[in-house]
């Protein structure tokens, strides 16, 4: 049974000038419909300026839909009242491409993670700073460096930051927005063996957002390839990538370097 499915979304946003609304869309998202099974990890991949972000902000329930709808381990998010969603949203946690962008540079690591850690219930005085350092540890971080600032850490450090906020409360499902493509590439293995091995330990279903598709081959079980808001080819990340149907899919096979 599938965890996440998308039914016919659409995200159009209306073409506007100095002077109105020209009576045009641009359409963003067209009509993606797929799903992901529990402890899945899916891939999708497509060039800058395809959709694939605002498909993310509207699975988070962050951007409205124009048409189409989202079920959530058989609920319905798209109908379900404001407080409903934020309650719910425990169950789906994000990662954004920018990891300073993401964080609040006022908090103080211990602040950021003791916050996502008490979403679902409040955390004794005395406990605090235990599970806030053994959270640190999860992802790779020095606990002794909890009441840092954002500021004080490297690229990768803030990523590993913004994933144990993401996981601190226990999500069944992650989205991953390009998680990785800030960062320098011998970082970026490290953060996806991360993701990775989390998402195994944990039991957590991923969506992995990337334009790269060797990075995705790497890290997913299935591949979806996105097109000007349209989906053009799904499969095992084997047969997506050394099978690809699709002549868009070649085109990025064909983008990857080589040596």
């Amino acid at each position: 049974m599938a965890y996440l499915e998308l039914r016919d979304i659409r995200v159009h946003f209306p073409v506007r000038t100095a002077w109105g609304s020209t009576g045009e869309v641009v359409k963003a998202v067209d009509g993606i419909t797929m799903s992901i099974s529990k402890g899945e990890i899916l891939g999708l991949v497509g060039e800058s300026g395809c959709g694939k972000s605002t498909l993310s902000r509207a699975i988070m329930q962050l951007q409205p839909l124009t048409g189409g709808s989202i079920w959530l381990d058989g609920s319905n998010l798209t109908t379900l009242p404001p407080a409903e969603v934020r309650r719910r949203r425990l169950d789906f946690q994000m990662v954004f491409q920018d990891p300073y962008a993401s964080l609040n540079p006022r908090f103080s690591i211990f602040s950021t993670l003791l916050e996502a850690l008490s979403r679902r219930a409040p955390i004794p005085r005395s406990r605090r700073e235990q599970d806030v350092a053994a959270l640190m540890d999860r992802v790779g971080l020095s606990p002794e460096h909890m009441y840092k600032y954002p500021h004080e850490f490297s690229g990768g450090q803030r990523q590993r930051i913004a994933i144990a906020r993401a996981i601190a409360p226990q999500p069944a499902l992650l989205l991953a927005d390009e998680p990785v493509s800030a960062l320098d590439v011998s970082i970026q293995s490290q953060i996806l063996n991360l993701l990775t091995d989390l998402t195994r330990k944990m039991g957590i279903t991923l969506l992995f957002i990337s334009h790269d598709l060797s990075v995705v081959h790497y890290l997913a079980d299935r591949i979806a390839v996105m097109r000007r808001g349209q989906l053009v080819e799904q499969g095992t990340a084997d047969d997506v990538f050394n099978h690809p149907q699709h002549p868009y899919t070649q085109t990025l096979l064909a983008a990857i370097p080589r040596l």
